[in-house]
């Protein structure tokens, strides 16, 4: 199994589309008995958080965020954990949006030290 994500602090790797996520966007993980939450914030998003369950390399958790034009938003998420070679996790994930129409896939890293 891929190493726990307790205290890790994530960010994409590519920009997502206005009022989500983006390169400016951190998350900080956290782990404890299959149990994953985050809290982030950057970019368009004033602050999230996102709770749920991980089974092995797989994620899969919903999401709610304040978008800084004072919008929420919510959604769903299925993860994939990756072991990069530098010894940094990988998240490739596969999301959908539960409180507004649509879909899509990104990439988050670790940060490096």
């Amino acid at each position: 199994m891929a190493k726990s994500l307790d205290g890790l602090v994530l960010s994409p790797v590519a920009d997502q589309a206005p009022g989500q996520v983006g390169t400016r966007t951190r998350f900080t993980y956290h782990e404890e008995r299959g149990r994953i939450w985050a809290e982030y914030e950057g970019g368009d998003v004033v602050r999230g958080h996102l709770v749920g369950t991980r089974e092995g390399d797989r994620l899969d958790f919903r999401y709610v965020q304040l978008k800084t034009d004072g919008g929420t938003s919510s959604g769903h998420c299925l993860s994939t954990v990756v072991d990069l070679p530098d010894g940094r996790v990988r998240l490739e994930e596969s999301w959908k949006w539960e409180s507004q129409e649509g879909s899509g896939t990104s990439v988050v890293e670790e940060q490096a030290s």
